[in-house]
């Protein structure tokens, strides 16, 4: 697989479109009512840690991609959220800590390292879709072009993907890694993930912790109140 080139892989990790095209039909009464087959589920290889980091440092350097995109494709490589989560993200789950940026995907809050903070923050500043009336006080971290809405996951999906990050692969090599890093049940609270899912990625990456890390994992900062995360 070539990375790091500007060009996505032909398909690679993209969401199929006609299933939700056919389902919104449905939903806005232009069809009548029909039953669509369950889609095949495959499960996409993940990048290897090289290509991952490669992608990271290029999408953290490289200031001629567009800002919106970069910063959405940095939080699926980091923190192996998936788009679907990554839209319901609001500008309150960005948190000051001290000097230390926090990014709230579950408890306790992510660190932000140093380089994408910054990122992260001038992309507030700099929101897409802010111009209406109805969106100048929008929340939402990505916001969509329909009022109070975010964007659609299908659509901030395209956009990591036309920067050359396969999203799902590129999920799938983040959580692998942060497994391999971290006990399982850390991982699973600080992204939002179910513990059984977590525990079974560990045991499919190869790792060996098996017991939590010495330390407290349950404090947050100051001021910053825990939200239900749901399952993965």
């Amino acid at each position: 697989m070539m990375v790091g080139d500007g060009h996505r892989p032909a398909d690679k990790g993209r969401a199929p479109t006609v299933r939700p095209f056919l389902l919104w039909c449905q939903t806005t009464k232009l069809t009548r009512r029909f039953r669509l087959p369950s889609p095949p589920t495959r499960r996409a290889a993940p990048l290897s840690q090289n290509e991952r980091l490669d992608l990271l440092g290029r999408l953290l350097t490289d200031n001629d991609l567009p800002l919106r995109s970069r910063v959405a494709a940095v939080i699926v490589l980091l923190y192996a959220q998936p788009c679907s989560r990554v839209v319901r993200l609001t500008i309150d789950d960005v948190v000051h800590d001290n000097d230390q940026v926090l990014l709230r995907l579950g408890e306790p809050p992510s660190p932000v390292p140093a380089p994408f903070a910054e990122l992260l923050l001038s992309w507030i500043d700099n929101r897409d879709n802010m111009n209406t009336a109805t969106n100048r006080d929008s929340p939402w971290l990505f916001p969509g072009r329909r009022a109070g809405q975010p964007l659609h996951p299908f659509a901030l999906a395209e956009l990591v993907n036309d920067l050359g990050v396969p999203a799902t692969a590129s999920r799938a090599a983040a959580i692998r890694q942060q497994v391999l890093d971290m006990p399982a049940p850390v991982v699973a609270d600080a992204l939002g993930y179910h513990q059984v899912t977590a525990a079974r990625l560990m045991s499919e990456a190869g790792g060996t912790w098996s017991r939590y890390a010495p330390g407290d994992h349950t404090r947050s900062p100051a001021g910053w109140t825990p939200r239900g995360t749901g399952d993965s």
